[in-house]
């Protein structure tokens, strides 16, 4: 294990200290708050030297991630970062990168969506981006925000698969922790030379990118992003073994926070998993099987595991911090898919059979809105909840009367 490096950070901060230590060799910019500070402060990491990175600067966010796909299809490793309408304006290129299995790594400041306007914090941006091809890694705190940086980078370029590492904006962007930080060295060695398989400056290699695909074989193509999709969990798994190695910090697919025999079970992810793991410690001490479940890989989602993880659950909460008009939050429907799509399997004199086992209630709450504070006294009405039954197809919403 390489000795840690303490330091105090904002989470903006602590993203743009990864990036300077990986020292990528482009990475196109474009402003907007609350993602800002991240590219302000790698800018004066380059004017001071410290990185020989290419920035390039452009008009908008739809210019920033068009030039992060020439970039990388260049064989150029590539970061950038953007936040809400930034990230929405992407969105039309965000597929071509994933379709082109371009690793680019983006830095999200998560943020609303107008209208009405709001520069706060909620998932609406990043949700609205789940579908789009890109691997997502959430991040509770500021050392997560640095981790995940590293370790979305090295998945990007393993699996071939663009990446985002998530924080939660002015929450986590813009609040100083403490945290440690891995030598520059062994994070040189962590994340290794980019070398790209196939690039279009390999002249000796000659490769077509962005080609087209008529009927008889979009679908394969589309078939193969997915297995590679799939794949990145395991790949996922073997980087973040890699990274406890190195740093003593472990990531597993999600994190079960006093889950194993718990009862009553909230589902979240982002920063308000520091106020849920108190509520937890304070309702364990009072003799109740209480648990966190906290989303870490988004996208793939391990649904297989966290199903596994949540076999003693009874109740569940889903706090989403996004909604999904006409239907129901994004994580709330990915919970409720991994614990209904298998059968419940038992073996019995080398023979397996189905058994009858009744599925926990899961009750969806949405949360956090705009950047509406959560409160202790919020996570505690939910784990109130769960204990008397109060479970309905209903969607209720954290901090609003009457709900």
């Amino acid at each position: 294990m390489e000795k840690n490096n303490k330091i105090a950070l904002t989470g903006g901060q602590a993203m743009t200290y990864a990036l300077k230590q990986i020292n990528p060799d482009v990475m196109p910019i474009y402003p907007i708050t609350p993602q800002t500070p991240i590219i302000e402060t790698f800018a004066k990491f380059q004017a001071e030297h410290a990185v020989d990175t290419e920035i390039i600067t452009v008009e908008s966010e739809h210019s920033a991630i068009s030039a992060a796909v020439g970039a990388s299809a260049a064989g150029a490793r590539t970061v950038t970062a953007t936040s809400s309408q930034g990230l929405a304006l992407m969105n039309e290129i965000l597929y071509i990168a994933s379709g082109m299995r371009l690793p680019i790594l983006m830095a999200v400041s998560a943020r609303a969506l107008s209208a009405p306007l709001n520069i706060h914090n909620d998932h609406s941006d990043v949700m609205g981006a789940r579908d789009t091809g890109w691997i997502q890694l959430f991040s509770e705190n500021v050392q997560e925000a640095y981790d995940n940086t590293l370790i979305g980078l090295k998945l990007a370029e393993v699996s071939g698969i663009p990446a985002m590492a998530i924080i939660d904006g002015f929450i986590t962007s813009h609040s100083i922790e403490n945290l440690k930080t891995l030598p520059d060295k062994a994070v040189k060695k962590f994340v290794g030379e980019y070398q790209p398989e196939k690039f279009l400056l390999d002249t000796d290699n000659p490769v077509t990118f962005g080609t087209m695909a008529l009927p008889p074989h979009y679908f394969d193509f589309k078939l193969d992003q997915d297995r590679a999709m799939r794949k990145a969990a395991k790949d996922y798994e073997k980087i973040t073994q890699e990274f406890f190695d190195l740093s003593g910090r472990p990531y597993g697919l999600y994190e079960a926070y006093q889950v194993e025999n718990a009862e009553n079970v909230i589902i979240l992810a982002g920063s308000a998993a520091g106020t849920a793991k108190d509520v937890v410690d304070k309702m364990r001490k009072e003799g109740k099987k209480f648990g966190l479940l906290k989303i870490k890989l988004f996208r793939p989602f391990p649904s297989p595991e966290i199903a596994a993880a949540l076999k003693a659950a009874k109740n569940i909460a889903v706090l989403d911090k996004a909604m999904s008009f006409g239907t129901y939050p994004p994580i709330y429907q990915e919970i409720v898919s991994a614990l209904h799509q298998e059968p419940d399997l038992a073996k019995k004199d080398n023979e397996t059979y189905l058994i009858k086992k009744a599925k926990p209630k899961v009750q969806s709450y949405v949360y956090g809105l705009g950047g509406r504070d959560i409160f202790v006294k919020d996570i505690e009405k939910v784990f109130e909840d769960l204990i008397r039954g109060n479970i309905s197809s209903e969607i209720k919403y954290v901090g609003i009367k009457n709900s």
